[in-house]
């Protein structure tokens, strides 16, 4: 019995082809969408693909060993597909992305062309253009471990192993104002010292934001209010009501693994690794050279 491939294959042989390609888009938030270049839509493998996007993409650059596949997508930007908004937000980033090359008479004959994500995405006159990136490229991204004083964990990972529902640390509640740039306001947080969700995160749980999060470089009491300053706007459309999440900061600190989450044990920092003015000290001929800034012995 031929596969798919082999059944595309030998319909190429025929000389006269019935081609289209079909595009299969799922956002990390589950959403998906499927495109096809076809004039009518096509469907298979659970995915349904719309005609007339507007989607097109340049010749797809694949070979063989560790080298990175590298494409581009283009198409236009509509309401029912792709929104500008959406891609601002940051809603499409990392997306995973599928293409097929497909026999419209018969979609049973298609062969998997690309798989990757979408990496950058430009936008301008009502269109956009989308880098593809291939498996391969997660290769480049580079690996090991770093030795440091400061913690190597981020907060509530599987290196951290904190429980960011442990009751007592994460805040939830309603947008009271709207937001100013990247500027919340609650008149109060009761139960959070000033300072404690400065460099956590603000996660949106309901509303037209629902998913975007941003991450959190101020926590300041103010004498009426409090105020959480982003280090970057969030760009979904908040509204007084939507829920959000605030969950607490980490200055990777020992001292602050052991006593704001009680976590010490998994504390990934390496806090008696000497600093740069020991490496930096040497002898001095008068006076004495004990000690660690003076380029004595280091007892």
């Amino acid at each position: 019995m031929a596969t798919a491939a082999e059944g595309l294959w030998a319909h190429t042989q025929t000389g006269v082809t019935t081609l289209a390609r079909c595009w299969g888009l799922t956002r990390k938030d589950g959403t998906r969408f499927g495109f096809t270049d076809h004039d009518l839509d096509l469907s298979f493998e659970d995915w349904h693909f719309t005609a007339g996007s507007g989607l097109s993409a340049r010749a797809l650059v694949q070979s063989t060993g560790l080298s990175v596949d590298n494409s581009s997508a283009q198409g236009a930007l509509s309401d029912v597909a792709l929104r500008e908004a959406d891609i601002v937000a940051g809603r499409f980033d990392g997306a995973d992305l599928s293409c097929w090359l497909v026999n419209w008479q018969n979609t049973a004959d298609r062969w998997l062309q690309f798989h990757g994500t979408i990496g950058e995405l430009h936008r301008a006159g009502g269109a956009f253009e989308a880098e593809l990136r291939g498996l391969t490229e997660a290769l480049n991204q580079p690996l090991g471990r770093i030795y440091q004083k400061p913690c190597t964990a981020v907060l509530g990972d599987g290196a951290c192993r904190f429980d960011l529902t442990t009751p007592g640390y994460a805040f939830e509640g309603q947008v009271e104002t709207i937001p100013k740039d990247s500027t919340f306001q609650w008149q109060s947080l009761a139960g959070f010292e000033p300072g404690w969700f400065a460099g956590g995160r603000l996660t949106v749980l309901s509303g037209a934001a629902m998913g975007l999060w941003g991450s959190i470089k101020r926590d300041e009491q103010l004498k009426d209010a409090r105020r959480i300053t982003l280090w970057e706007a969030l760009r979904g459309g908040l509204r007084p009501g939507d829920q959000l999440r605030l969950e607490p900061g980490c200055d990777k600190s020992m001292q602050s693994c052991r006593l704001k989450f009680n976590n010490l044990i998994n504390y990934q920092g390496f806090p008696d690794i000497p600093g740069e003015d020991w490496v930096m000290a040497v002898p001095k001929s008068t006076g004495r050279t004990t000690g660690r800034t003076t380029g004595g012995s280091r007892r």
